[in-house]
C-alpha cells in the first residue's frame, strides 16, 4: 500500500473529487489493485455489477467492488449450513488455536491494516490504531475462555442426588452480521468472532462505504485456518440484502442506527428468531466538582473526537459543575483548538475526515441550527474543504437548549454540547434525558461517589474517570445499549451466549415424578407437598 500525497497542512487539491477513474483518465488508484482484486475475490457476487470506492479524506479511488444479489445471499447461506454442522462438531481445542492464530496474525499484520483503515474510512491513523487492538483482544479472550462459556453446566435437580441436571449450550447455526462504517475492521469481525468461537458459521455484510477493511479480516480469518465457507460476505446495499440475510439466518447481530434497528427487531420477531442491535447513542459526560480538571478536558476530547466524533459510544453532551464549569471550559476549548486535523496517514494526526458527503451535511445542519437559534460556537464550527472533501473542524457549542436539533438528535459527528448542572440530582436527571442510553462518563477525585453516580445513569456502559475506553477494552464485560440504544450485548459472556440455544438434559434415578408406590393422586400431592415444605426449611432453592 502506498501513502496519501496530504501532509498534516491537508490534501493535495488535485486529489480532491472524487475523481472517477472512468470518466477521468489521469486519475489514479490510491491502492494496489492486485491487492483489491485479491481481496474483492472473497466476495460472494455474482451480479456483474461493480462500483468504484473512494477514500473520503482524498477523494482518491481505491478500487472495484462487486456488487452481490439476493441469490448470492441464498447460495451463501446454503454452503454455509453444510459448513457449520461439521465446525459445530470441533473440538474447544481447535476453535481455541484458530483464534490465537488470527490474534497473532492482527498484530503481526498491523501496519498493512492501519493502513487499508485509514485509505477506507479516513480517520487518523491512532483511531485506526484502535480497531486491530481491538480485534486481537477479542479473538484472545475467546480463545482463552470459550469453554468456560460453553461446556456443559450442572444446575440443581428437583429432587437433591436423584435428579441431575446439565445445561448444554448449541449453536445457532448459521448467524447473519451487519456492520457498519465507522470502525470498519473491528465492528465487521469482534462480532463473528463470537459467534464462530461458539460453533456457528457467519455470513457478514460490511457497509458499502468500508467493504475492503472486513475483506482483509476474512483473509486473515482463512490464514488463521479456520474452514473454507465457515465465514463469508456478500456486499452491497442494505436494503437489497437486508432482507435476505434476516430470511436465511438463525440469529441476527447489527450495528448502526435506531431506526434501522428496529425494522430489522421487527423482521426477526415474525421469524421469532433472536437478535442483538448496538444502535443510536446521545452519551453524556459529567464532571463534577472535584474532578481533575486536566485529566476530565483530556478526556472529553478524546470521548468527543475520537474517529471525528463517529463513535456509537462518544460524548455529545457534557455537564459540568457549575463552580468549575469556567474553569473546565477554557481547559477543553484550549486542548480542542490545539488539535491537528489532517489527511496523512502518519501518527501525530489527531482527526481525520467524516465517512460522507452526507455526514458533512448532518453535521454542518446540526451546527448552523444551533447558532440560528442562539447558541455560541466556542471552538470549531466550520467545514475545512482545503483539507479533504469531508473534513469539519472539532465544535464546541455553548447555549444549546431543546429548540435545536443537536439537543436531542444523534449528530454522529464532531460537535459537542456543555452544560452547566448546579447539584448532582441535576446532573444525573440530565444524563438520562432522551431516549438513548448506551455509554457515560464521570469524573470525580472521590471514586465511591464517582461509582454511585454511575448506577444511576441509564446507559449499558458507564466509565468513571476515563471516556469510553475502559469499558470498550474490556473484553470479559458485556457492552451494549438500553432504551432505545439497543438490545443484547457484546464482549464477555453474554457476547457468545447470544449465539447459543440452551438445552437443558435432565436424568432421573429411583423415583418418577407422578403417582407410584400405590399412592393416589390426592396422597401423591400431599408426600409431594411435604417434601417441598421439607426442602424449603433445608434452604434448597
Amino acid at each position: 500500500m502506498t501513502t496519501p500525497k496530504s501532509k498534516k497542512t491537508g490534501a493535495d487539491p488535485k486529489s480532491l473529487g472524487p475523481l472517477d477513474p472512468e470518466h477521468h483518465p489521469h486519475a489514479t488508484y490510491a491502492l494496489d489493485q492486485a491487492m483489491v482484486r485479491g481481496l474483492t475475490a472473497r466476495l460472494a457476487a455474482s451480479s456483474g455489477t461493480t462500483t468504484t470506492l473512494y477514500s473520503p479524506a482524498t477523494g482518491q479511488p481505491l478500487g472495484v467492488i462487486p456488487i452481490s444479489t439476493p441469490e448470492d445471499v441464498e447460495a451463501a447461506f446454503t454452503t454455509a449450513r453444510l459448513v457449520a454442522a461439521r465446525w459445530a462438531q470441533s473440538s474447544y481445542k481447535e476453535r481455541s488455536a484458530a483464534l490465537l492464530r488470527l490474534h497473532d496474525l492482527i498484530l503481526q499484520r498491523r501496519d498493512e491494516i492501519m493502513d487499508l483503515i485509514c485509505w477506507e474510512s479516513g480517520k487518523a491513523r491512532i483511531h485506526a490504531f484502535d480497531e486491530p487492538l481491538h480485534v486481537a483482544l477479542t479473538a484472545r479472550y475467546y480463545a482463552r475462555t470459550l469453554k468456560r462459556h460453553l461446556e456443559p453446566k450442572k444446575r440443581a435437580g428437583v429432587v437433591p442426588i436423584l435428579t441431575q441436571i446439565e445445561e448444554h449450550r448449541m449453536p445457532k447455526g448459521v448467524v447473519a452480521i451487519i456492520s457498519p462504517w465507522n470502525y470498519p475492521f473491528t465492528m465487521a469481525l469482534v462480532d463473528g468472532i463470537a459467534a464462530i468461537a461458539a460453533g456457528n458459521a457467519v455470513i457478514s455484510k460490511p457497509d458499502h462505504h468500508t467493504p475492503l477493511s472486513a475483506l482483509l479480516g476474512l483473509q486473515l480469518i482463512e490464514e488463521a485456518g479456520f474452514p473454507t465457507g465457515l465465514w463469508q460476505m456478500v456486499a452491497g446495499q442494505g436494503r437489497v440484502l437486508g432482507t435476505p440475510m434476516i430470511a436465511n439466518a438463525d440469529y441476527v447481530c447489527f450495528t448502526g442506527s435506531t431506526a434501522t434497528g428496529k425494522a430489522i427487531a421487527g423482521q426477526c420477531a415474525e421469524r421469532l428468531i433472536g437478535c442483538s442491535l448496538e444502535l443510536g447513542g446521545k452519551n453524556p459526560i459529567l464532571v463534577l466538582r472535584d474532578a481533575d480538571l486536566d485529566r476530565a478536558a483530556e478526556g472529553a476530547v478524546r470521548a468527543a473526537f475520537s474517529n471525528g466524533g463517529q463513535l456509537c459510544v462518544s460524548t455529545e453532551r457534557l455537564y459540568v459543575d457549575q463552580e468549575i464549569h469556567d474553569e473546565f471550559v477554557a481547559k477543553f476549548v484550549e486542548r480542542t483548538k490545539a488539535m491537528v486535523l489532517g489527511a496523512s496517514h502518519e501518527w501525530g494526526i489527531d482527526m481525520g475526515s467524516l465517512i460522507s458527503a452526507e455526514q458533512l451535511a448532518t453535521v454542518d445542519e446540526h451546527v448552523k441550527d444551533a447558532v440560528k437559534h442562539g447558541a455560541r460556537v466556542l471552538a470549531g464550527g466550520k467545514a475545512r474543504p482545503d483539507l479533504g472533501p469531508y473534513f469539519y473542524e472539532p465544535t464546541i457549542l455553548d447555549g444549546v437548549t431543546s429548540a435545536m436539533a443537536c439537543h436531542g438528535d444523534e449528530t454522529f459527528g464532531p460537535v459537542i454540547s456543555v452544560y452547566p448542572f448546579t447539584t448532582e440530582e441535576e446532573a444525573i436527571a440530565l444524563a438520562n434525558e432522551g431516549e438513548y442510553g448506551l455509554n457515560a462518563a464521570v469524573y470525580s477525585r472521590d471514586i465511591a461517589r464517582a461509582k454511585r453516580v454511575a448506577t444511576r445513569i441509564h446507559c449499558g456502559t458507564v466509565n468513571v474517570n476515563e471516556a469510553f475506553g475502559a469499558t470498550f477494552a474490556s473484553i470479559d464485560a458485556p457492552m451494549g445499549g438500553m432504551r432505545s440504544s439497543g438490545l443484547g450485548r457484546r464482549q464477555g459472556a453474554e457476547g457468545i451466549h447470544r449465539y447459543t440455544e440452551v438445552q437443558s438434559v435432565a436424568t432421573m434415578y429411583l423415583l418418577r415424578l407422578g403417582p407410584h408406590w400405590g399412592l393416589t393422586d390426592e396422597a401423591y400431592a400431599g408426600v409431594m407437598t411435604g417434601a417441598v415444605k421439607l426442602l424449603r426449611y433445608l434452604g434448597r432453592a
